[in-house]
């Protein structure tokens, strides 16, 4: 019994300590906080929806249970669990651009399988951004009240600039440079605020002036010139990527959008509020409709490149519909927030904290546009067109309406006669691959083909195309005598384009090859053989081997004859296609089939018409045509390019597309503000089946919501960036992760308030920013600062700069007194410009005196090159510029020199100085330096000077100083 006891009892006590002594049980895997860290930082880079590099998504555990990657409860079984482990001491299959897993991360993964894969379903992983909702440029506006004042005497006043720049210098043992003399001050903020140089005359005024308050003076009137707008016009011209040819392949000049030039130089040069200003750059027409100087700002939107081929397949249409719609919201994402949202078309941005969903829900706000150009005027004008041109269009409907009335009586009567017409045209229909026409053999010297009717429209005989046309001799050995290598010639009108004359000519008809064609602009296809030949037989076609000649590119003639002569004067029909059947078309409206018939009904007409009634045809084609003129010479509204809105696309529902493929639709998405700034700024997010003009309204007031920080903050970097050269942040049109840091984040969020209290207008950051000690500073150079700041982005001195390509053509038109002053209109162009299916931008190689405007007026076309201009950096404009390149070439130099419009410039000005300085020689080159450097000569070049124009000539002197360094550089 004893013994027994004694054994349960050690039983027992063993039971109970290999419980104690065992350690407790792992808690089970959280998904959230465990795994889905894992997927976050090793997979999903590549395994995201709709990412072809991935097979399959990891945002969501659908796939992987579809796709047999996971075996809930069996890790072994489990595809996913092979993938990242290693066997035999090989690496594992996965993850391929990222660090192998750990042993314990792999265990981790097998544990969480085997306790059944909890993932909850609200649970999605994505790939985390570099920068979050804490990055800097997305936090509120910061006021800066306690700034240390650089004055210690003044220690209660009001902070400025300075005060930010002094102790970020002070902080790096660097100062101020003192302040520049006037010459070099007033030159500095002329070209600044005007993009011209001063005149002598307003120098010496300045430089004499003995009010203290003599610059400020300069300042406000700089600001009041209407050069002001041109200058700083053109800047934001460059950020909103403003070009006036489509681009792409064809890249076709677009004539309708100067006003929107016009329109930001005036706004600029009004002072305009710029929330308002870029409301209107949103939403311009929605604001004001009727208002063409307030609708035209909408043409933002499209005033970027666009691809206008016009792809048939569908799915590259769709394509292509969505990389358009994509340039928009770069564009605007770019030059009011800063933030490259494009980068979020395919995925959730890398680096910064936008989603998709965020880059869709604007892709819905601006699915309704589309490029092209629309008649603006206010309601005023609109209506006085509408009555002058409603008794006119009144008239036009009768007239329109008789000839049906007179051709469906022809018609229906001719239907009663249709058997007996249709016993005449015993032969088959033309064809466009080959057509033939046999007849008795005659002896000619010229043949020629006569289109009576064109296969398309077949109510006109023109614009037809002929790729071969054969004569064949009758002989026992046939020879296609109307080869061009046999000695024969082609005549025809045909269709012209300058940059490849002969493209589409008569020629092409007789060189014995297919593929190229002649395309008619007359009615007739006209051969002279070498000699006179007996001949019996002709062949054309237009689409001779094509897979496809039912395209309408391959337009053929419908009804025709072939005609015969011996001298090319006196003509005899031998052929003709009248017995032939008509061409099967598809049938049109009643309308479309008088004014536009299809064959056999153009047939039928002119079989049956009587003379009566062809008089009677006749005089109401004669009247239609008079009051077609009549309304022709209404004038029409101008036409701008704002584009066109388009209900149906803006239609809902609209989706993230997965891998930005418009074929894969991902989750629904509406009209939504981003989503990072919803605790910063009040968000909106819209219904799906709001209208369009909603949706930009939308989102222009909550781009310009005085919480939103990116917008005030971008344009007052902008202000500053063009001010000194370089922005606070070096990457205007890039706040995020990517782009630069802010050298004085204090300071910008001080000017960001600043343009906010000022009423966001710029004429007063303008103001302050060029009265401040900063701006007036010198630019002199010290090496000791240079070591510690060589860009000197710490602002210890002022930053020297070079004109840019517009100033330095406007300087030179400028100082030779040649620079045609007239404000807006429609652009002059440096280029001869030729168009067919594509366009040739030829630069011109010599300017002529109507080019001689600001170079703000220049039509500039995408990817065209400018003389002169390309050469000094100006941009192409294809894409946004925010900040311009500024290169030192040895083309710059060779192009100032040697360029025609030097040697023109060169002349005018020493016209110029003969002409304001005819006493003496020394005048002359005294005025000479004035104008170009705004100084006068020292000692030493007024000498060399004088020796130059007496050996070679006063045009050399001003060439030579045309293409000086002083000339070119702002310091």
């Amino acid at each position: 019994m004893g013994s027994r006891v004694s054994t349960t009892l050690l039983t027992l006590l063993a039971v109970c300590w290999s419980t104690a002594a065992a350690p407790a049980a792992d808690p089970p895997v959280d998904f959230e906080t465990q795994i889905a860290p894992i997927f976050e930082n090793h997979c999903v880079r590549c395994h995201t929806p709709g990412n072809a590099k991935g097979d399959l998504s990891l945002a969501t555990i659908e796939d992987l249970r579809e796709n047999e990657y996971l075996v809930l409860g069996d890790p072994d079984a489990s595809y996913l669990v092979d993938l990242i482990s290693s066997v035999d001491g090989q690496p594992a299959e996965m993850p391929k651009e990222s660090d192998p897993l750990s042993l314990e991360q792999v265990t981790l993964i097998r544990r969480w399988i085997a306790e059944g894969g909890a993932w909850p379903e609200d649970v999605i992983v994505r790939q985390k951004s570099k920068a979050d909702s804490s990055w800097w440029s997305l936090q509120p506006l910061k006021t800066t009240r306690h700034v240390r004042s650089s004055d210690p005497d003044a220690p209660g006043r009001e902070i400025g600039t300075d005060d930010f720049i002094r102790n970020k210098l002070s902080e790096n043992g660097l100062t101020l440079n003192p302040p520049a003399d006037r010459r070099t001050l007033i030159r500095r903020a002329t070209y600044d605020l005007l993009g011209l140089p001063p005149t002598p005359e307003e120098v010496q005024t300045f430089v004499d002036d003995p009010d203290p308050q003599a610059y400020e003076k300069l300042v406000r009137r700089l600001l009041r010139s209407p050069h002001y707008g041109e200058r700083w016009g053109r800047h934001w011209l460059d950020v909103v990527r403003f070009g006036e040819s489509n681009g792409f392949e064809r890249n076709v000049i677009i004539n309708e959008l100067w006003p929107f030039r016009d329109y930001v130089i005036r706004s600029i040069n009004q002072d305009k509020p710029f929330d308002l200003f870029i409301r209107e750059h949103i939403a311009g027409d929605v604001l004001e409709k009727d208002n063409p100087d307030v609708a035209v700002g909408s043409a933002f939107l499209v005033a970027g490149p666009y691809d206008d081929v016009g792809n048939q397949d569908p799915a590259q249409a769709a394509q292509i519909r969505a990389n358009t719609l994509d340039e928009m919201i770069s564009a605007t994402g770019q030059a009011f927030l800063g933030l490259t949202v494009g980068c979020a078309r395919c995925h959730d941005h890398k680096f910064d904290p936008i989603t998709q969903r965020d880059y869709y829900g604007l892709y819905a706000t601006f699915a309704g546009i589309r490029h092209g150009a629309v008649p603006l005027g206010t309601s005023e004008t609109k209506a006085q067109r509408t009555a002058k041109l409603k008794p006119l269009n009144e008239k036009k409907g009768e007239l329109e309406k008789s000839l049906v009335e007179l051709k469906t009586k022809v018609l229906q009567r001719a239907q009663t006669r249709l058997a007996e017409y249709e016993a005449a045209w015993r032969r088959p229909s033309v064809d466009r691959t080959g057509t033939e026409e046999q007849f008795e053999p005659v002896t000619a010297k010229f043949v020629r083909l006569v289109c009576e009717a064109q296969d398309i429209n077949p109510s006109v005989a023109t614009g037809f195309r002929i790729d071969e046309f054969e004569i064949w001799s009758d002989e026992n050995n046939p020879q296609n005598v109307a080869l061009a290598a046999a000695g024969a010639k082609a005549f025809g009108k045909a269709r012209q384009i300058e940059d490849f004359p002969g493209a589409y000519g008569p020629q092409l008809a007789i060189d014995g090859k297919t593929g190229a064609r002649f395309i008619s602009t007359g009615t007739d296809l006209t051969v002279e053989l070498a000699q006179p030949t007996r001949i019996n037989r002709v062949v054309f076609s237009s689409a001779k081997g094509e897979e496809a000649p039912q395209h309408a590119k391959f337009v053929f003639v419908a009804d025709y004859r072939i005609e015969v002569s011996g001298d090319g004067e006196a003509w005899r029909e031998v052929a003709h296609g009248r017995d032939r059947k008509p061409i099967s078309q598809e049938p049109r409206t009643s309308r479309d089939a008088v004014m536009k018939p299809i064959h056999v009904d153009h047939r039928l007409l002119e079989m049956e018409i009587s003379t009566e009634e062809r008089a009677e045809q006749t005089r109401l084609h004669q009247e239609l045509a008079a009051v077609k003129r009549e309304i022709a010479q209404v004038p029409d509204l101008p036409s701008v390019w704002i584009g066109t809105r388009v209900a149906s696309d803006a239609e809902g529902p609209f989706h993230v597309f997965l891998g930005g493929s418009p074929q894969k639709k991902g989750e629904e998405v509406v009209p939504a503000s981003l989503s990072v700034l919803t605790d910063t700024a009040p968000s909106y997010q819209l219904a799906g089946e709001s209208n369009e003009e909603a949706r930009r309204l939308e989102l222009a007031k909550w781009l310009t919501h005085p919480d939103n920080p990116l917008t005030a903050r971008v344009l007052a970097n902008r202000i500053w960036h063009y001010h000194f050269g370089t922005g606070i942040v070096d990457t205007p049109s890039d706040f995020g992760y990517m782009g630069g840091r802010p050298t004085h984040p204090d300071l910008l969020d001080f000017l960001a308030i600043k343009l906010q209290e000022n009423g966001w207008r710029l004429n007063a950051m303008h103001f302050m920013i060029m009265t401040s000690q900063t701006y007036r500073q010198s630019s002199e150079f010290r090496a000791s600062a240079a070591q510690l700041d060589g860009d000197s982005r710490l602002l210890w001195r002022f930053p020297p700069r070079r004109l840019s390509a517009e100033e330095v053509r406007d300087t030179m038109l400028q100082v030779t007194g040649k620079l045609n002053t007239k404000p807006g209109g429609p652009g002059f162009r440096l280029y001869r410009f030729m168009q067919d299916n594509v366009c040739t931008y030829v630069p011109l190689d010599s300017h002529g005196s109507d080019t001689y405007r600001r170079a703000v007026y220049h039509q500039n076309a995408r990817a065209s090159i400018v003389d002169l201009m390309t050469e000094f950096d100006q941009p192409d404009c294809a894409f946004s510029t925010p900040r311009r390149a500024e290169t030192t070439t040895p083309l710059q130099a060779l192009t100032m020199l040697n360029h025609s419009f030097t040697f023109d410039m060169a002349d005018y000005m020493a016209e110029r100085l003969e002409r304001e300085a005819p006493e003496e020689l020394s005048a002359q080159i005294r005025r000479a330096y004035q104008l170009c450097y705004a100084r006068p000569p020292t000692e030493e070049e007024a000498n060399i000077s004088s020796e130059l124009v007496s050996q070679h000539s006063l045009s050399a002197l001003c060439r030579v100083l045309l293409n000086t360094s002083e000339m070119i550089y702002v310091r």
